[in-house]
């Protein structure tokens, strides 16, 4: 984990991410907004998985520190993307709201966030094999 002065006085963690073959390498600011678990069917198979656990960041704060030439984009690559790693698959980030803001993928971060999941969103839709077992609010739709 590393760290780097965003204003005199004033460091702001830096949290590590990488795909699953290691080709790809981010860094994105601890300052996460906002934290989901999403259950929609894009985010299902965007993942392979029963859900999309993700933290919401200005896209400004994400950097990829190595593997630029092995990014691959789906989607607008002006506006909403997901971003993979073009060798091994590993979804690290989807770019939302006009391309302003990252939804970084928890799963890829090799440091742990500061901020956890608050509520799982597009539950009406969910995997009808998967069982919510926690506690956190559960809202069809966006709440």
């Amino acid at each position: 984990m590393t760290s780097f002065a965003s204003a005199p006085g004033n460091t702001v963690r830096r949290l590590r991410g990488q795909c699953l073959c290691g080709s790809v390498h981010y860094a994105v600011d601890d300052a996460f907004v906002y934290a989901l678990n999403c259950h929609c069917s894009l985010c299902r198979r965007s993942t392979g998985s029963a859900f999309k656990p993700f933290a919401g960041i200005e896209r400004d704060k994400l950097d990829i520190t190595l593997g630029h030439e092995h990014l691959h984009r789906f989607g607008d690559p002006l506006a909403n993307h997901d971003v993979h790693c073009a060798r091994c698959g590993s979804l690290l980030f989807s770019v939302v709201r006009d391309g302003g803001w990252a939804h970084v993928t928890l799963g890829t971060l090799a440091d742990a966030p500061s901020i956890r999941p608050s509520a799982h969103i597009f539950v009406g839709s969910k995997a009808p094999w998967f069982e919510i077992t926690d506690n956190l609010p559960q809202f069809d739709e966006l709440p």
